[in-house]
């Protein structure tokens, strides 16, 4: 399924006219407005922060909600204490859409993290076009020198990044590149099983100093309760917040505040 996608991503991206749509976004960057951070918004207190996630749709499960009003999703998160967004602008596998990105940009003081398959520079310069004030770079996709580029590209843009890595191999990787933000997918994306020891498999390993990320499998206070025993400092959850019927308090639940 993962290649699919990517190269569903690559067919779409080869349409584009990439160095033309850089130098029209490198024109306006200068009117755009300062990026929120992703790292002190998750990093505010000592207890274990929530990425609350718009995701419409899992190559899974299907679709995940109909219906899906994006301002006021973002608003019930932000209310209900997330302490930052995500949003998945994937359209083939997903339904998602930049435009939903945009929207959650104007309806949240949040930071926003795009979450896309992202390994050409110009995903990177969009991404800040759009709104975006971090993105994801999957480390499995990308050599380390592509991996190194992307991420000094999105230095210049202002974006953070959160690097997504699934097991050591990929967190060994980083070493030279001196993130900021890991974060720790729990799902295999060749098989989609999901397993939470990965997280605490690879947390011990990152240092203090990086803030680190739990991403996938995380649908309860008890699996928030086992990462933050694990060294995570925040959460990146989607499908169990956006298909429960009053997300906010899911969101209220998972922090321990009811």
């Amino acid at each position: 399924m993962l290649n699919e996608i990517v190269a569903k991503k690559k067919q779409q991206l080869q349409a584009i006219d990439q160095k033309r749509e850089i130098e029209k976004i490198s024109e306006a960057i200068d009117d755009l407005p300062p990026t929120r951070s992703l790292k002190r918004s998750i990093c505010k207190d000592y207890t274990i922060s929530i990425i609350a996630e718009i995701k419409r749709r899992s190559p899974s499960k299907g679709i995940l909600i109909e219906n899906l009003q994006v301002d006021k999703m973002v608003t019930i998160y932000e209310e209900a204490g997330a302490s930052a967004i995500s949003v998945l602008t994937e359209s083939s596998y997903f339904d998602g859409s930049v435009d939903d990105l945009k929207l959650a940009k104007k309806s949240s003081t949040l930071p926003i993290l795009r979450k896309d398959f992202i390994f050409e520079e110009y995903q990177v310069w969009e991404s800040r076009s759009i709104g975006a004030d971090a993105i994801l770079l999957i480390v499995g996709l990308m050599s380390p020198d592509k991996i190194n580029h992307l991420y000094m590209v999105a230095e210049q843009l202002d974006l953070e990044v959160l690097f997504e890595v699934h097991d050591v191999c990929e967190f060994e990787i980083l070493r030279l590149i001196h993130p900021q933000i890991i974060g720790i997918n729990n799902r295999d994306l060749k098989t989609f099983e999901v397993n939470l020891e990965t997280s605490e498999t690879l947390a011990p390993m990152i240092p203090p100093r990086i803030v680190r990320v739990a991403e996938s499998g995380i649908n309860s206070r008890d699996d928030i309760i086992r990462m933050e025993e694990s060294c995570i400092d925040a959460v990146l959850i989607g499908e169990a917040i956006i298909t429960n019927p009053d997300p906010g308090r899911k969101i209220r639940e998972l922090l321990g505040k009811q």
